[in-house]
């Protein structure tokens, strides 16, 4: 394939995202759900691709693209694998991070709650998968890791673990994953914005936010003039080099790392257990969640020897942010449609496990767990294991938009120790992989347990202290 095609694709991408954004800008409704143009430009591209309108124009034979091309389609569907990278490579490039004793004070009622929440999709999709998934639909026990990849993990996790679904033969799970996580997001912003109204006409909020007083600035996505702010600060004189063009060096310094130390345990594992007794793990993990581990060693390194603090941590959110953008408008692009069809029973009962999960837990464990300002700060962790953390940093904005409580802070300081593991870190690249070599009852004992220990913690001793 050519580097014209490749570019060509990327254009029309890009014109399909601004399309996105045009109609979000002139829906009320969209503006009111506050969903992503790229989600909008992805649902867009999904409707006049192959999956939609190509139907309608495919004969016995031949297969129809809709408005684009094949050569279109395979370079979206390579999209979502490389870009994830991006992302985690990113979260923590320039993120100073405060003292420990801080973050687990401030960000301990949230690690608590959102460990709780995930151990309990794990729980939840594996027992699924032992009663209903696997001996009635025959699908396969990696099925059992899907709610917690999707919902937590959100589309860039389920995307990013395209390659791991086909090397575990599970193919279809890319698209289950996909399609489960639109859900949560969808599920996820409407389920949050009724639960806020409800909390604010029963007087639960210790802020004056409500749902209707939005602006337009807030609901369009379009900043008014008074109120813009530079996307980031210039660290480095273009004359040297362009400060853009530096930060994307970083990202890629980390991406390089984290290949190595995949390539070095690639190693080590077909040397030691894998000679010995033929089993595969780490053959199985993707790159991103080594690029992540990428980006905290070079943070690390910049930390130490940085005297000229040269990374603006908000060009490396543009960056993330960017590569996000269209991580999701090219996965929803070519997500199968036919593959969710042929699985709705599944799809479905996944979905509604997922959501029920999410909202319960929310409800009961939040007022027990947090000690104060309950719903505002415990609303992002219902967000955030709705789909990404971007959902619950806008619920929280919603409910707490002049940051009158810690909640922003805490939720922050949360991914410390959060992101790392899962919602696409190191436990949920492994998930899979474990369950299809050691099956799903030794994962669901795991699993169970550590979501008994966070939960008495969380109730038993972050829940008894009334000034975090």
């Amino acid at each position: 394939m050519s580097l014209q095609v490749i570019g060509f694709a990327l254009v029309v991408l890009s014109m399909v995202l601004m399309l996105g954004k045009w109609i979000r800008v002139k829906s009320p409704l969209l503006q009111r759900l506050f969903l992503p143009s790229s989600l909008i430009g992805g649902f867009l591209a999904l409707f006049l691709g192959p999956e939609v309108l190509g139907r309608f124009f495919s004969s016995e034979g031949s297969t129809s693209y809709g408005l684009f091309t094949e050569d279109m389609m395979d370079v979206w569907s390579q999209l979502p694998g490389l870009l994830i990278n991006v992302v985690f490579a990113t979260l923590f490039i320039g993120f100073v991070l405060p003292k420990l004793s801080e973050i687990w004070r401030v960000g301990g009622p949230q690690i608590s709650l959102g460990y709780v929440m995930t151990w309990a999709q794990y729980a939840v999709g594996m027992l699924l998968a032992m009663t209903i998934l696997v001996p009635v639909f025959g699908m396969s026990p990696a099925a059992g890791a899907l709610i917690e990849i999707s919902f937590v993990g959100g589309h860039g996790t389920a995307a990013g673990l395209q390659d791991s679904f086909i090397s575990l033969g599970f193919e279809e799970g890319y698209d289950l994953a996909l399609g489960l996580a639109t859900v949560g997001l969808l599920s996820g912003v409407i389920i949050g914005i009724i639960m806020l109204n409800i909390a604010a006409r029963r007087g639960k909020l210790s802020t004056l936010s409500h749902p209707d007083e939005l602006s337009f600035e807030q609901q369009s996505g379009i900043i008014d003039e008074e109120n813009r702010q530079s996307s980031g600060k210039q660290t480095t004189s273009s004359v040297s080099i362009e400060p853009l063009a530096f930060h994307l060096g970083l990202v890629a310094i980390a991406i390089f790392i984290g290949y190595w130390i995949l390539e070095g345990l690639l190693w080590i594992e077909q040397v030691t257990w894998y000679a010995a007794s033929g089993i595969e793990l780490i053959a199985h993990v993707p790159l991103f969640p080594f690029a992540m581990i990428g980006g905290i060693i070079l943070q690390l390194f910049m930390s130490r020897f940085d005297k000229r603090s040269m990374i603006d941590r908000e060009t490396v959110l543009r960056i993330q942010n960017t590569a996000l953008d269209f991580l999701i408008i090219s996965a929803l692009a070519t997500l199968s449609l036919s593959v969710i069809g042929a699985n709705i029973w599944e799809f479905v009962i996944l979905a509604v496990a997922g959501i029920l999960i999410n909202v319960v837990l929310f409800l009961y464990l939040a007022p027990k767990m947090i000690p104060n300002h309950w719903f505002e700060r415990g609303i992002g962790d219902y967000g955030q294991s709705m789909g990404v953390a971007a959902t619950g940093i806008m619920l929280m904005k919603i409910v707490d938009p002049k940051q009158e409580t810690p909640a922003m802070k805490a939720f922050g300081y949360k991914q410390v120790f959060f992101e790392p593991m899962v919602g696409g870190g190191l436990v949920t690249a492994a998930a899979m992989p474990f369950i299809i070599q050691f099956g799903l009852m030794p994962a669901l004992i795991g699993v169970t347990v550590l979501m008994i220990l966070f939960w008495i913690l969380g109730v038993f001793y972050f829940g008894k202290q009334k000034s975090a």
